[in-house]
Formats: structure tokens, sequence, C-alpha cells
């Protein structure tokens, strides 16, 4: 690898024509125009242009709605960029004279700033290509936020339909004073399953309990017992999170139906703990339904989503270190584990480096009207990805294109 200081002192200058209102018009435009997971045809062919107009070689349609832009530039190694491309069904009440134009959808997870950030570091670096030598993939991926979008791109050939990665590299938008640069070596997010649950019971009339099995009060036991799993089933110093996310059943006031239905999820970082918790819902689900005398057993199915991030400790170091060159020595620090998900890892084939940081966009005004002094009090008191308040601030637009660019080019180099 070239030395940090060399390759941040490139960046700048492979960087050095950013138009900060340019960004912003494209970035307000995606932010005004959401789109659901692997619905974004609007945002797959803004990013497409963008890449086209550069020179890249681009696929779309991959995986319904990926983007992939390839940039051959001699010998040399093949280096990734990914971001991701979809919205959240969230009605946005942020007040931004840019708001969401999409009643009950909106970006509250900062993936119009993924996809600005990676066409204006595809660009940057088309520019310069007298600066570097080997291959650029560019990767706009579809439907991360339903757990599916990289795992369908690999299903759909990604790793041999273009040329295979010997790095990869990622970033996310993430609460905190804008102007840092969190890296974590190792692991940096959790694992992430979906659990839908079915309780099967005897429907009838509201005015006769007696003669039927009520599957609203057994799966409101089920929610109330699955709070006992973390608590009293694993040990506390195993980060765990279940949820109990969804809850319906019924139509009508004087109808006892005859189905709940709970949609459940579950974040680990231990593939044990993963075993130990879905089979401590399966016995609590069957448990209760058995109590209660449901007529058949309940239906579960487990639908395994994303795997932990475990970025290659070498590498996160290296990129680092680039960035503090970049943007100074108090700007990287260890953002710690998290028990939030990415599928971002599924990109890389066995074997292959990748990395992951996250790039901090609260506005200055708001961090310091949050409540309390140190960092963990502040942060829990703004807005985070996916509310309907989260408002990245648009000084984060030119160092998010800086990030992706350094990091590319610390390969690309020497």
């Amino acid at each position: 690898m070239t030395e940090p200081a060399v390759v941040a002192r490139l960046a700048q200058d492979v960087t050095s024509g950013l138009e900060p209102g340019r960004l912003a018009d494209f970035y307000q435009d995606l932010h005004r125009h959401p789109e659901l997971s692997f619905q974004e045809h609007r945002t797959a062919a803004k990013l497409a242009l963008r890449l086209r107009a550069a020179g890249f070689e681009v696929t779309e349609g991959v995986a319904r709605t990926g983007v992939v832009g390839v940039l051959v530039n001699g010998d040399g190694p093949v280096v990734w960029l990914r971001g991701d491309m979809d919205a959240l069904p969230v009605r946005e009440a942020t007040g931004l004279p840019y708001a969401s134009t999409v009643d009950g959808l909106m970006h509250a997870c900062g993936h119009d700033l993924h996809v600005t950030w990676l066409g204006a570091a595809a660009e940057s670096l088309a520019a310069a290509r007298e600066a570097w030598s080997g291959t650029l993939v560019v990767v706009g991926q579809p439907a991360e936020e339903a757990g599916g979008g990289a795992a369908a791109m690999v299903a759909d050939g990604v790793h041999t339909r273009f040329p295979r990665p010997d790095v990869l590299f990622g970033q996310h938008a993430a609460p905190g004073l804008a102007g840092f640069y969190p890296h974590t070596p190792g692991l940096t997010l959790s694992a992430s399953d979906d659990v839908d649950v079915v309780v099967h019971g005897v429907g009838g009339h509201g005015s006769r309990p007696e003669s039927t099995v009520d599957p609203v009060v057994t799966a409101a036991y089920v929610v109330t017992r699955l709070q006992t799993v973390v608590a009293r089933e694993i040990a506390a110093r195993e980060p765990v999170v279940l949820t109990v996310g969804s809850f319906h059943a019924g139509t009508s006031s004087n109808i006892i139906p005859a189905e709940a239905r709970l949609t459940l999820n579950v974040r680990t970082q231990d593939t044990r703990v993963r075993e130990r918790v879905l089979a401590a819902i399966g016995r609590v689900v069957e448990g209760e339904c058995a109590a209660a005398g449901c007529p058949v057993p309940p239906e579960i199915t487990v639908h395994p989503g994303c795997p932990n991030t475990v970025n290659d400790a070498a590498l996160d170091g290296e990129i680092a270190a680039v960035h503090r060159e970049l943007f100074g020595e108090h700007t990287v620090f260890d953002f710690g584990q998290a028990l939030g998900s990415e599928d971002f890892s599924l990109l890389a084939p066995a074997g292959v480096p990748y990395d992951f940081w996250y790039v901090t966009s609260t506005p200055a005004p708001l961090w310091e009207a949050a409540p309390g002094e140190e960092l963990r009090e502040k942060f829990e008191g703004v807005p985070g990805n996916h509310s309907p308040l989260f408002a990245p601030d648009l000084s984060v637009l030119v160092p998010g294109v800086r990030t992706l660019v350094s990091a590319a080019l610390s390969r690309l180099t020497g």
C-alpha cells in the first residue's frame, strides 16, 4: 500500500474539482424521490447515467434494480465500491424544503447520501485515470433494507459477470457530530434474522369465548414470554436484541379471529447464541400454543438475513490511517461493535478482504442542543437512522466522496 500521507494528498487532488452545489442538487433530488427495496428504478437510472457519462461500462437490472459500473484502467487490482439505494416506509417529519414527496416513504437511513457519494467518487476517479492503475467496479445495490439485495446480486452472478474484487469498500451515514469517520477493526455489525410466527386458534363470536381458542390472547402471551429469552436465557455479556416488530390479528371487535401473526427480528454476534435464541423462540411459541389448546401447532419460519460484518483488521487500520491524514487525527476513532446489521459483506467472495466505516452526519446545532455532556448521552439524544427526523448535514457531501476515493486509491496506486 502507498503511504497514507501520499494517498491522502492524491485524494485531495483527485477530488479538488468537486462542486458542493452539484452534489447537493443530486442528493436532494434523490431525497425527494425515495423508492422501496427492489423498486429503485429512478435512483438506479440516475446513478447509471452518471457512470456512463464518466466512461464506465454500465450494466443495469442486476438483481432486478442493481447497477454495476466497470472502468478498466490498465493493470492492477480490482477495487469494488458499494452503495445501497433503497429507502424506508417511514413518513418524513424533518420539515426540510427537499423532504420526500412520496407519502409514507423516506430516505431515513442515508442511502440517498450513499448513492451521491458513490456516483461522485466514480466520476472523480474516472477523471483522474492518469493517477492510478487497475479496475474500478462501482456497485449500486438494491434492497439493503429488505435484507436480500446483496444476496440477490450474488445469485444474479455479480461475482462471475464482472471482474472479481481484490478488495471491497463501503461506508454508512451515521448519527454523531458531522466531521468524524469512525472505524472498527474486526466485528463491527451484527447478524440479523427475521422470524414469522402464525398462531392458529379457533374463531368465533365475541360473546362466546368459551367456544373458541383465542389466538390474540395466546400471541400476547408469546410476546410477553419472548421478553425473557434475552433477559433470562442469555448471558449478560452476550449482545442480543429480540424484537417483536408486528402483531396482526382480527377484523372486528366482536369476532375472535382464527389466527394471529407475529414478525420478529433477532440480532446476534455469536453463532451459538443465535442458535440458542432461535431455539428458544420455537420452544416459547410452541409451548404457549400447547398451553392454550391451539388446534394445530404454530407455524414458525426463520428467514436468515445478514451475517456479521467483520472488517479485515489490517485493511481497516490502513484505511483509517489514510482518513486520519485526510481529515485529522482526532476525526477517526473506534466506533465499537453495533447491533445494527448490513448485507454488505455478502458482496465479498470468500477470502476477499473488506472494510466498512461510518461518516457521522448530525448538524452541529442539533448536536450541541442534544442533552448530556458525554458522547454517548448526546448520541442517544439526536435522531438516528430510521428516524422520521433523520436529516444529515450537507457538509458531509464532499468528505463522504473523499473517504471512498482515498480508500480506492490506497489500492490502485503504488
